[in-house]
């Protein structure tokens, strides 16, 4: 019976997964919702700032927790609807609190009995962990700045090797908010473009946004090399 409780988080989070994909959910993420229906969002917005803003962060959390594909335009949304600023950091941290979920979901089901394993054996997982549990905020930041490592499967690493959540929290907010702010902006450069174009062609739009999303390409391929000098630079001052 212990052994089912612990794999219960998992179970939710599968449910979850089906509902969504179930109830045909996840096809309003896209451009063509934010076309059609922007202005009335931006409405409620006007009328109602504190709660759209927290009921997005909500939604955003839950569908990261859900693993369903397509968040990035609910990123895109909350620029286009409060901003660079304050929509990068409202779902950078929306994010962290979905990607906690599937971490303790995560670690509950397999990483206790693996953490314990490791602790056991006297070769390379003990030292893995070992490691991980000494560098945790810089191994999530560099993963996380990299936009190209898959969201999800860091989540779903850090939960199997047990890492401490603190770190592993922190390493994700700051790491998200450059990607994040980004996007953002973006969003808040189509509340102008769809004011002056209510039928745009979308993959037209995106072409015109060439210069931020380069900046994306600098956090994805730039930004780790340059963490993993700092820390080794780090490094190499504790010792001396």
């Amino acid at each position: 019976m212990r052994r089912v409780k612990r794999f219960l988080p998992l179970i939710a989070l599968a449910g979850v997964i089906v509902l969504i994909f179930a109830m045909g959910w996840n096809r309003y993420l896209s451009l063509d919702t934010l076309r059609d229906h922007g202005q009335s969002f931006r409405d409620f917005t006007a009328a109602h700032y504190l709660l759209s803003l927290l009921a997005l962060m909500l939604l955003f959390a839950v569908l990261t927790a859900s693993v369903v594909p397509g968040v990035f335009f609910l990123t895109i949304t909350a620029g286009y609807l409060f901003g660079p600023w304050i929509g990068g950091v409202a779902t950078s941290v929306a994010a962290t609190a979905g990607a906690l979920v599937v971490y303790a979901a995560t670690r509950t089901a397999l990483g206790e009995p693996l953490r314990r394993r490791a602790e056991r054996d006297a070769g390379l997982m003990r030292k893995v962990c070992a490691a991980i549990d000494r560098d945790t905020f810089w191994y999530v930041l560099a993963s996380r700045l990299a936009v190209v490592v898959p969201f999800h499967m860091i989540n779903v690493a850090a939960g199997m090797m047990a890492v401490r959540p603190a770190p592993y929290a922190l390493a994700t907010v700051i790491g998200l908010l450059p990607a994040h702010i980004i996007y953002c902006w973006i969003g808040a450069r189509l509340n102008a473009l769809l004011a002056a174009d209510p039928d745009p062609d979308l993959q037209a739009l995106f072409a015109q946004f060439w210069a931020p999303m380069t900046g994306v390409f600098v956090l994805a391929v730039v930004l780790p090399f340059a963490m993993k000098g700092l820390q080794a630079a780090m490094r190499r001052r504790r010792g001396a």
